[in-house]
Parts: C-alpha cells; sequence; structure tokens
C-alpha cells in the first residue's frame, strides 16, 4: 500500500508524536509497504522516506511549544505532495493541528484515518468548537492513544474513537550498546524531556539537592529552563547536561543507566518513554499521573510518586538505588510489561485498518 503519515510537528525536534510517525513508518516500510512521512523540518529531514514541508514556528500549546508550520507555503507544499502522491490512504496525527494535517484533512485527497494525542486541555478545542466538530466528520476512522487523550476530544467535539495505545520499537531499544562502561560510579539516574515546568525536571534537582542524592544525573534535551537550572546546578559534580541527544544515543544512554526518571507535572497523555526505559531493562520513578498509569503500576513496574513533591521523589529514587531486590523485580515486570506496547502489533492494527477503508473505498468509488 502507498501510505501518507503527516506529522504537524517539526521532525527535527524530539517529541512524542514525531517518534511514533517515525517510528510507525520504519515498521510499514520494514513489512513493505511504501509509506512517507510529511512534515515541517527545520533542516535535513531525519530519514529519506520524509518530505520536507517547510520549517516550523514555534507555538505554545498544552504547557509546552508545538513546532508547527501554520503558513500559506507549508500548505500549498502539502497539496502539491498529495496531488503527487495519489496515497491509497493518509494517516494523521494530532490531525485538527494547524498546518498539513488540517490542510490534508480539508481536502481529503483519499481514506483518512485520524490519531489523537493530546490529553488535559485545549482552549483550541473550547473556542474552536463548532468549525471543529465539521472538520473532524472528514476523517474516516478516528483513534485516541489513551483514555485522557479520548476524554479531551470527546468533551468538545464528540464522536466515536478506537483506542489504540502508543507503540515502541523494541527490537531498537535492546539492541543499543550500552554508554560506555561505568563501573565504580555513582547509581545513573536519567532523564529525558523538554526543559519546561511541565515536564518536572526543576523537581528532579530538588529532590537530589535537598536529600544530597549520591547519584550521578544525565539531563538530556533543553528548553527554556535548561539556562536558569543549569546555573542552579553549576559545580555540582552530580549533574551532568548533555544537551539534545539522538534516539540512538538516548537509547544507548537507557541501556546503561539504573534508573529513569519522569517527574512530569502535568499534560501527559501517554507514557512512551516508560515504555523505552522497560524495554531497556532499567528501573522506572515517575510521577503518578494519569497519563503515566496507562503504562505503570505503582510498586509492580515502577514506583510512581505525588507530582511536584521533590521529597516524595528522593525517597522513590533512595529506595530503588538502596534496594537491589526492589529494583530488580521492578526492572524484571516493567521489562514484561514493555511487550505489551510493541510497534509491531500497532502497526498489525494500523494495517487492517488501512486494508479495510481502502476496499470500502474502491466498493465505493
Amino acid at each position: 500500500m502507498r501510505i501518507g503519515i503527516v506529522s504537524p510537528y517539526s521532525l527535527t525536534v524530539p517529541g512524542g508524536v514525531q517518534a511514533q510517525v517515525l517510528g510507525l513508518a520504519r515498521e510499514l516500510r520494514r513489512r513493505g509497504h511504501e509509506a512517507r512521512v510529511l512534515g515541517p523540518c527545520d533542516g535535513p529531514p531525519p530519514e529519506s522516506f520524509i518530505t520536507p514541508l517547510g520549517d516550523s514556528l514555534p507555538l505554545s500549546a498544552n504547557g509546552s511549544v508545538a513546532p508547527i508550520a501554520p503558513d500559506p507555503s507549508a500548505a500549498l507544499r502539502t497539496l502539491r505532495v498529495l496531488n503527487d502522491e495519489q496515497f491509497d490512504v493518509i494517516h494523521l496525527h494530532e490531525p485538527l493541528a494547524p498546518g498539513p494535517t488540517s490542510t490534508a484533512l480539508m481536502v481529503h485527497r483519499a481514506p483518512t484515518v485520524g490519531t489523537f494525542h493530546m490529553a488535559g486541555t485545549s482552549a483550541s478545542y473550547r473556542i474552536l468548537r463548532p468549525a471543529l466538530s465539521r472538520l473532524i466528520t472528514r476523517i474516516d476512522h478516528k483513534v485516541v492513544v489513551s483514555k485522557d487523550a479520548l476524554a479531551l476530544v470527546e468533551r468538545y467535539l464528540g464522536g466515536e474513537y478506537e483506542v489504540l495505545f502508543n507503540g515502541v520499537e523494541l527490537d531498537e531499544i535492546r539492541s543499543a550498546t550500552p554508554w560506555p562502561d561505568l563501573a565504580g560510579e555513582a547509581p545513573v539516574v536519567f532523564f529525558c524531556g523538554r526543559h519546561e515546568e511541565r515536564k518536572g525536571l526543576r523537581v528532579l534537582v530538588e529532590a537530589v539537592q535537598r536529600h544530597s542524592l549520591r547519584v550521578r544525573v544525565w539531563i538530556g534535551s533543553d528548553g527554556p529552563d535548561t539556562e536558569e537550572l543549569s546555573r542552579a546546578t553549576a559545580g555540582d559534580a552530580r549533574f551532568e547536561w548533555l544537551g539534545r541527544v539522538t534516539d540512538e544515543e538516548k537509547f544507548s544512554r537507557l541501556r546503561a543507566s539504573d534508573v529513569f526518571c519522569a517527574p512530569s507535572l502535568h499534560g501527559e497523555s501517554f507514557g512512551v518513554v516508560l515504555i523505552e526505559a522497560m524495554a531497556a531493562g532499567i528501573t522506572v520513578v515517575a510521577s503518578a499521573l494519569d497519563g503515566y498509569r496507562n503504562v505503570a503500576t505503582d510498586g509492580v513496574d515502577a514506583l510512581l510518586v505525588e507530582p511536584g513533591d521533590p521529597d516524595a521523589l528522593a525517597h522513590a529514587l533512595r529506595a530503588v538505588i538502596d534496594d537491589r531486590l526492589l529494583a530488580d523485580r521492578l526492572r524484571e515486570a516493567g521489562t514484561q510489561r514493555s511487550e505489551q506496547f510493541a510497534m509491531t502489533a500497532l502497526a498489525d492494527r494500523y494495517v487492517e485498518i488501512y486494508r479495510a477503508l481502502s476496499v470500502r473505498s474502491a466498493i465505493a468509488g
């Protein structure tokens, strides 16, 4: 099949939606499907199967910054590519976001699947509800990645949706070469996420410093809080600021870490980062958010703590570092849990959806 997968967010900027788009495309191509990804790119595309649609513009949304391309030039490029490629099916991630996905939805060149990722609140859904309620009817099969994403879209726009959890490329993670041997070093706690309020990095920094934890903290990525927090840890050798890391480096560092820490405060619809850590075979300590509970169960395959509480976070980190039996039990259960989120299984279901829509279109047309 010829499958067009459209991302509203820049594919050169790390993000959960972008990772799902690229991971699904890779799996579909491994199966022999001609899957191409369309989306903004701020620089060279990270994969050969990507068709760039122009640069992105930062837009504040849901407590974060979304790198979208709502400009007319991106819309024209989207239309041109859709006309040229003649896809059998078009898969839109965040289909109502301004830019390529909403443009593709308005022209509806082929049977369309729409996957909704966002959870929490949405001012655009609330304000633009009448227009979006009409636009969403153009989606032939609607999918949400979690019950939290379902609650948001149902609240404002209604309709019927299939819940399909996000997927992870398990083999890619498990085959990564661990970062160079750290024998004799302090236990490694790895944080990888945008440095902004909702991701809770400030809470992790406070937990380590307030409780004098003997750990080595790897901090991946960057963001608006980087400068302030790096100043707050200046001279503290426990903290290593890595900047943006590739997926390859992220998986390599996951495989070498002792604990993955996700202290987010809000706005998480699904815990892909937790699944990646579980697949890598390390212990997970995270906030007890509804989105993370889609993946992890406190005391079974992770330790989950009250969001925004540095004391509770420090206690959990110390527990898994000091109690080897606890850490081993959580890691083993986490490895088993990650199997349920294999990208191969997710691709199986999407291919079924694509084929059903193509058959229906052929009969109707």
